[in-house]
Order: structure tokens, then C-alpha cells, then sequence
């Protein structure tokens, strides 16, 4: 190597050197460190030590009144220390017995647990699971919800903490039954754990839980109070460690369809709605301020809210691959920032509730954002025009079937105008196809390729024909089409709702269970799906007889009857709702044919595209362009 080359690699080795010693921790931060991790090795160790005196002392063979009271007091004292080892000032509380406090409002029904003051259990009153059980989204043990901070160099974990219940400020005994609010009437539900600071006055410092609940509204308040904590609780890093996770449950009868779109939502503050993609597990390290953090299932969601403001989250979804009926298991580790410890209280607010878009859209959150209506003109469609319409057709208090047929009736009245333009144009394709014919038998070679279309569109322009009229009213249809595509499997208001043989709107209609499975088909029959298969059929048939001018692509008729045999297998185990929507439309674009058939004189027709042609037309820049290519080529258009 030349010198340059020896210095070249001496600098690199140097800066790397260099670096390695400036990011090296200094002897404080390892001493640091290293206390924090004897810290949680003794707390491992102690915690598994009290749980095995623990056990032993339940499994002894004699009863405990027989034991000897020296061996109960030996036993009991060796707890005690171990307790204060792992908990030091919150020793006390993290012993107790656990007990549950049960709210019923108009639309939630909560279970507190004293055991980490958490929320144990969450059910929606208005609606059923697909198997006609009671709706939870929270239950019991699948779901842990608990924060973490340092007290004299151990680490405390409020899931292991035993809390004291409190409504409305007084101490509450959960035996006394459940808690019932309605209407505009509130409740608050406090659960305090209490540090063993003053045995004289216990209540002098204390964390607090407060879920402040209404009567009639999905979302609630939720606050975080540290009073008084001042001694036993280092405020350092001014934030708590929140860890929430949940393994959420099936909720609908189609397994897959709603796992693919179970997921973590997030909004940064100030900024736009994100998520993890739902296709495959996935996790983010969100390095900048969060607004709010959402478990979302296809109907359903549960969403904690800042006041202000989250600092970062860890967030991640894994799919639950066991027999049993769980979709994913998703978490969020977040940093939630406090004050001061003396007396300070983090405000919050969480939502447990339908994914509903009037409902969600009033909080001015953006939380209708979980709701994948789309994106951009998409989700205009469908949040100004069909949404408003449907919600309209729903204040009549109809059968859901009936809306969908009245919405359909309406979208197609809108489209009238563009659909009538698309069948005349293409009549006066299909008028013209006998002289385009002589044009193709004029220039048979593939030379004259520029040649011959230079003479088709010679003789469109001449006849007032403009070729492209007939694909722009169908690619203005398109959004619409697709719009509806999204609306319907999201639309929590098909939800659980029959129509004919259907017995729910936004799933799969089976009339038929196949006792085995068919590759790319499922295992049952989809009657909607199948007619809406067959009427699409029918349809491109009857497009091909009345619309065909004679110059699709090799092949191409061929697809035209292929893709309604595709999509059987993927509508099959999809919203019948859609498939529905889609034979609709189908049905009523035959009337539309046969209307325009008989309405439309194609002899008139005919006679004012012969009347066009005499009269003088301006020839466009294209058509110009085209002629000039032409003529270098040696060919002369007839005038």
C-alpha cells in the first residue's frame, strides 16, 4: 500500500479509538448500572424466595392452626424481611388480599382489581362476541397494565402492589355490590397504595389511581396522582415506566379477516396517525411526543390519551399462532413524564369503545383514523358522501339490507349521466367498426402500424368520435367502486346485522359448510358471493354483445371472464355486505342497458356521425403530431 493508503487506515483506527473512548461510561454511570442490576438480581432472587416460603406454608399437611405458633412467627418474620429487601418503603403494600370493585354504566361494564389498582375486566354492554358471549376486551390476566419507578435503588412495580379502593373520596367496600351510573351522573374510582412512611398518618403519602367514569360516554377520565412521595421515590428521571399489554380475543366470526387488521394505532403530537403494519408482526421504537396509543381490533379499541403528552414508546404486535381464539398480543412500553412527586397529578383519559365514526370523530382526536376508510379521495368518498348518506337512510330505522339496496339506488342515480356518456360512446364505436375494419384490411403489414392509426384517428376525428370518452366516465367510476370496497367490511353498524340468509352483514354468509377446506375458496359457500360471481358474468357477456368494437387486445375477453372466477375465492370469506352492494349494482346496470338500448337510436345515431363528417373539424396538436410522423414515413392522409 502507497502511503496515503497507511495514513488513511491510521486515521480511521484513530477516530474509532477516540470514539470508543468518549462513548465509554464513566466510573460513576458503571457504578450506576451495576447498582441497578444487583438491585433487580436481589429482587429476583427475593421475590421467588417469598414465593416459595409462600407455597410451602400452604402445602404443609397439617393445618395451619396446628403448627407450632414459634414456626408460624418464624415463618412470618423471615416474609417480613424479605418484603422490606424487595419493596422497602412499599413493603406493606405489596401484601394483601385481592378483591374486586364492579361498575355497570350505560354502555361499559368495569371490574377493578385491588391488585395493582389496574382495570381486570372490560366489557361492552350494547354487544356479543360472534359466539353470542358477553363482549370483553379486557379479561382478567390477558391483559397487564402496570407502572414502574425507583424507590432507594429498588425497582417497584405497581402490579405487585396491593391498592385500597375509594368512591368519591370515601373508602369503599367492594362486598357492598356493584356501582350502577347513568345518564349525565359521573363516578370517581380510586384505588390508593399507601408507602409504610407514618404509621400515625398512613394516608400522608400515597399513589392514586382515579378512573372518573359518566353514564353515557365510551371514554372516561383517568388520572395518575404521587402525593407526598417525596422521600421514596426518585424523582430523577421525572418520568414513569408504563408497561400495557393485552392478548386480545376474537370478536368476530372471520378469525383471519380481523386479525389483518388488529394492530397498535398511534398519533404523535401535533402530527398524523400511524401503526404498526397489521400484515405481520411488527414493533417501533417511537422516539418522538405521542398524543395517544390505541390497541384497535376491527370494531373495536381500546386507547389511552394524554393530556399533554406521552415522551416515547416502545411498541410491538406478534400473532397468536396457539388453537385458541386470540388474534395478537400487543404492547406498548411508554414514558409518561410528572413534575413533582409531592404532589402532582398526570392526566389522562382513555376510551374502550366501538370504532364507530360519528362516535370517535365528536372526541377531535383523530381517532376515526383507526377507522380504514381509505386514503385520500377514497376516504373523502366514503367520510362526505357515503357515511352521511347511510347515516341518513339509518335514521329511518330500516333493515340494513334495505339501506345498502337504497344507497345503491342512490350512488347509481348520481352515475347516471356518466354511465349514459360511457354506452354512447361506445355505440358509436361499435357504429363505426365496420370502416375500422377496412382501415385494419387496408394496412395488414406491421410497418404501416403508425399508418393505420393515423387513419383510425382521422376517421374519429371526422366523425366527432373521441375513443378515450368511453374509459374516462369508468376510471371516474373507479373511486366510488373502491371507496365502498373499504366502507363496508369497516362499518361497525353491519355488524351482527341479518338480512335474507345472512346473518351478519359484515362477515361471510355461509349456506353451505364444506366438511374440507378448497385452496384460495374456504370452507363454506357464500351465496351472495356466488350470485354476485355469476350476475358479473353475465354482465361482461352482455358488455361484449352490446359494447364490443372489435379491438380488444389478444386475450383480453379470455381475463374479462377469468377475474370474476378470481375474485370468487377472495369474496368468499369477505363481507357479504359487499358482495351484496356489488350484485346490486350489477342488477341495476342491467335495467341501465336495456334502458339505454331502447332510449338510443343508434340509425340516428349513425346519420349524425355521416352529418359529422362533412362538416370541417380542427385538428388537434395530437392529431397533428401524428400526421407529421406520418408523412415522414411517406404517407399522405386523404383529405
Amino acid at each position: 500500500m502507497d502511503r496515503n493508503s497507511i495514513l488513511g487506515l491510521l486515521l480511521i483506527f484513530l477516530i474509532l479509538v477516540g470514539y470508543s473512548l468518549w462513548m465509554r461510561p464513566s466510573p460513576e454511570e458503571k457504578a450506576r448500572e451495576e447498582a441497578v442490576l444487583d438491585s433487580l438480581r436481589k429482587e429476583n432472587r427475593i421475590r421467588d424466595s417469598i414465593a416459595q416460603v409462600t407455597q410451602a406454608i400452604q402445602e404443609q399437611s397439617e393445618p395451619a392452626q396446628n403448627l407450632g405458633s414459634d414456626s408460624l412467627t418464624q415463618a412470618g418474620e423471615v416474609m417480613d424481611s424479605m418484603r422490606v429487601d424487595a419493596f422497602g418503603a412499599f413493603s406493606q403494600a405489596s401484601q394483601g388480599t385481592e378483591s374486586f370493585v364492579e361498575v355497570e354504566t350505560e354502555l361499559l361494564q368495569l371490574t377493578f382489581t385491588t391488585r395493582g389498582g389496574r382495570i381486570y375486566r372490560a366489557g361492552l354492554a350494547e354487544f356479543r362476541s360472534y359466539d353470542s358471549l358477553p363482549l370483553t376486551l379486557i379479561g382478567g390476566d390477558s391483559t397487564y397494565f402496570q407502572y414502574s419507578f425507583f424507590s432507594g435503588n429498588r425497582l417497584i412495580n405497581t402490579g405487585d402492589l396491593y391498592f385500597k379502593p375509594f368512591i368519591n373520596g370515601q373508602p369503599y367496600d367492594p362486598a357492598e355490590g356493584t356501582l350502577k351510573v347513568s345518564g349525565q351522573d359521573s363516578v370517581r374510582i380510586s384505588m390508593r397504595a399507601y408507602p409504610n412512611l407514618d404509621t400515625a398518618n398512613p394516608e400522608s403519602a400515597y399513589i392514586e389511581f382515579a378512573y372518573t367514569l359518566t353514564g353515557n360516554n365510551y371514554m372516561f377520565g383517568y388520572d395518575v396522582r404521587l402525593y407526598g412521595l417525596e422521600q421514596v421515590m426518585d424523582a430523577r428521571g421525572k418520568y414513569l415506566t408504563l408497561d400495557w399489554g393485552s392478548r386480545l380475543r376474537q370478536q368476530e366470526k372471520s378469525l383471519e379477516n380481523e386479525r389483518i387488521v388488529t394492530t397498535v394505532y398511534y398519533k404523535f403530537a401535533n402530527e398524523s396517525v400511524d401503526r404498526l403494519t397489521e400484515r405481520k408482526d411488527a414493533k417501533e421504537s417511537l422516539r418522538n411526543r405521542l398524543k395517544w396509543i390505541a390497541f384497535k381490533q376491527q370494531f373495536f379499541s381500546m386507547v389511552l390519551i394524554a393530556d399533554d403528552a406521552f415522551l416515547n414508546a416502545d411498541v410491538s404486535s406478534q400473532t397468536e399462532t396457539g388453537e385458541g381464539k386470540y388474534l395478537k398480543t400487543l404492547k406498548s412500553t411508554i414514558d409518561v413524564p410528572f413534575e413533582d412527586v409531592r404532589d402532582h397529578t398526570i392526566s389522562m383519559a382513555m376510551y374502550i369503545g366501538p370504532n364507530k365514526f360519528k362516535t370517535l370523530k365528536r372526541f377531535d382526536l383523530e381517532l376515526e383514523e383507526m377507522i380504514p376508510l381509505g386514503w385520500g379521495i377514497l376516504s373523502w368518498i366514503n367520510m362526505y358522501a357515503v357515511i352521511p348518506v347511510f347515516d341518513f337512510l339509518e335514521g329511518f330505522d330500516l333493515n340494513y339490507g334495505i339501506i345498502i339496496l337504497l344507497l345503491t339506488i342512490f350512488l347509481k342515480i348520481i352515475l347516471f349521466p356518466i354511465a349514459y356518456k360511457t354506452y354512447v360512446s361506445s355505440a358509436k364505436m361499435r357504429i363505426l367498426r365496420p370502416e375500422v375494419e377496412e382501415i385494419n384490411e387496408k394496412f395488414p403489414k406491421k410497418e404501416d402500424a403508425l399508418k393505420k392509426q393515423q387513419a383510425t384517428m382521422d376517421l374519429y376525428r371526422k366523425a366527432g368520435v373521441n375513443p378515450m370518452s368511453g374509459c374516462i366516465p369508468m376510471l371516474l367510476q373507479l373511486p366510488i367502486l373502491i371507496a365502498l370496497f373499504r366502507f363496508f367490511p369497516a362499518s361497525i353498524e353491519l355488524r351482527q346485522q341479518a338480512f335474507l340468509w345472512a346473518e351478519d352483514l359484515s362477515s361471510y354468509d355461509s349456506v353451505l359448510d364444506l366438511p374440507f377446506n378448497i385452496p384460495f375458496y374456504g370452507d363454506h359457500v357464500s351465496l351472495f358471493t356466488l350470485l354476485m360471481t355469476i350476475s358479473t358474468i353475465i354482465y361482461t357477456r352482455m358488455n361484449n354483445q352490446m359494447m364490443s368494437t372489435g379491438n380488444q387486445l389478444p386475450g383480453m375477453k379470455t381475463m374479462l371472464y377469468l377475474m370474476p372466477i378470481m375474485f370468487l375465492g377472495f369474496f368468499n370469506s369477505y363481507a357479504s355486505g359487499l358482495s351484496y352492494y356489488y350484485l346490486l349494482t350489477n342488477l341495476i346496470t342491467f335495467a341501465q342497458m336495456y334502458i339505454f338500448r331502447w332510449v338510443i337510436n343508434e340509425d340516428k345515431l349513425h346519420a349524425r356521425i355521416q352529418a359529422n363528417k362533412k362538416k370541417p373539424v380542427k385538428k388537434s396538436g395530437f392529431q397533428k403530431r401524428l400526421e407529421e410522423m406520418a408523412k415522414q414515413r411517406g404517407y399522405q392522409p386523404k383529405k
